[in-house]
């Protein structure tokens, strides 16, 4: 792993999907080990013991081939998915862009995976094993009743899940977007509750940034009544900031470096709407201990990578945690806890 620097190249000089499914590969011969983690970043969340607040997002490991590899690599916790209840190939290749020069990608995979019971039968095999593992839930492109497939996805995967995610912000669904609307959001959240009735695993939701404030208040009151676990703030964004790359202009989400102030302006936005009554999570744009420590300072229990490794390598989860703990030890801080919402006060 320490040889990224010189591997690297040779990954970027293949196409970014390719090499990304060659990481994977590769990844499955790591060996495991149970990684060590610095006890004052140890968090619990939904009732979820975290033992750091540094997770792997959605998007990277979307079939769960590898979780217990990514958490080897010294993550807290990893999300696997999304998975629909079908399988589905996703939008027309080539639908993943690195823009090497702003450090970030944009893609327009389109929830391509291979269905939730082939999902649920790798996380079935890893049962007993530690750590934290949580399954992003989606819809099929082409459902009849896309509240049905999410109501459909937690009866699915509950029983393998440390939480599940309802993903409706990925902006490559057609549609999907729309189901952030407070009326469908009920709607959807009420299905979602029932199917994983008494005893199931935390219910998180992942929200775009593309929102206006109004939509922010009513997702957050929504969540609020149905007893949303927590929030993931947030998905790629639509928008188009100054960009130097050549694949600025593809069609996608757009994730990595140019997202994080937007993002970090989303989670202030988050966290003073909901007001501490639902814990929040925090992704887009982080590749640093300082990165990571604002986003807590700001609101969030807990942060998510996943763009940043293709620019810093898989041992960056490692490196976050130990920059987050000199952090928290300047500031006096015992705990990542009392630092958390600590600009907010």
């Amino acid at each position: 792993m320490r040889l990224f620097p010189l591997v690297r190249p040779v990954l970027f000089s293949i196409e970014a999907e390719r090499a990304h499914r060659l990481t994977i590969q590769g990844l499955k011969a790591l060996p495991l080990r149970a990684p060590r983690h610095d006890p004052r970043l140890a968090i619990t969340v939904a009732g979820l013991d975290f033992p750091s607040p540094i997770g792997l997002a959605a998007g990277v490991d979307k079939n769960g081939e590898v979780p217990d590899a990514f958490l080897s690599l010294g993550f807290g916790f990893v999300e696997i998915g999304t998975v629909t209840p079908l399988p589905q190939e996703g939008n027309p290749r080539p639908r993943l862009f690195r823009l090497r020069e702003d450090q970030a990608v944009i893609n327009r995979m389109g929830f391509n995976n291979g269905g939730q019971a082939e999902a649920r039968a790798r996380l079935e095999k890893r049962r007993g094993r530690p750590g934290i593992v949580g399954v992003n839930i989606g819809a099929n492109k082409d459902a009849g009743d896309r509240i049905a497939d999410y109501a459909a996805g937690v009866t699915a995967m509950a029983p393998v899940a440390s939480y599940l995610t309802i993903n409706i912000s990925s902006p490559n669904t057609p549609g999907l977007r729309a189901l952030q609307e407070a009326e469908a959001l009920d709607a959807l959240l009420a299905g979602a509750m029932a199917a994983r009735g008494v005893g199931g695993p935390p219910i998180f939701l992942k929200v775009a940034p593309d929102l206006a404030p109004a939509d922010i208040d009513a997702i957050s009151r929504v969540a609020i009544e149905r007893r949303v676990d927590a929030l993931i703030v947030s998905n790629t964004t639509i928008s188009r900031p100054p960009l130097a790359s050549a694949n600025a202009a593809e069609q996608g989400g757009l994730s990595g470096a140019p997202l994080a102030a937007l993002a970090l302006e989303r989670l202030r936005d988050f966290a003073r709407a909901t007001g501490g009554a639902i814990p929040l999570i925090s992704a887009g744009g982080i590749a640093s201990g300082a990165d990571a420590y604002a986003r807590i300072k700001a609101g969030a229990s807990l942060v998510q990578l996943y763009t940043a490794l293709v620019y810093h390598g898989p041992l960056l989860a490692r490196r976050i945690e130990r920059e987050l703990a000199a952090l928290l030890q300047f500031d006096g801080h015992l705990a990542i806890g009392a630092a958390i919402g600590s600009d907010m006060r």
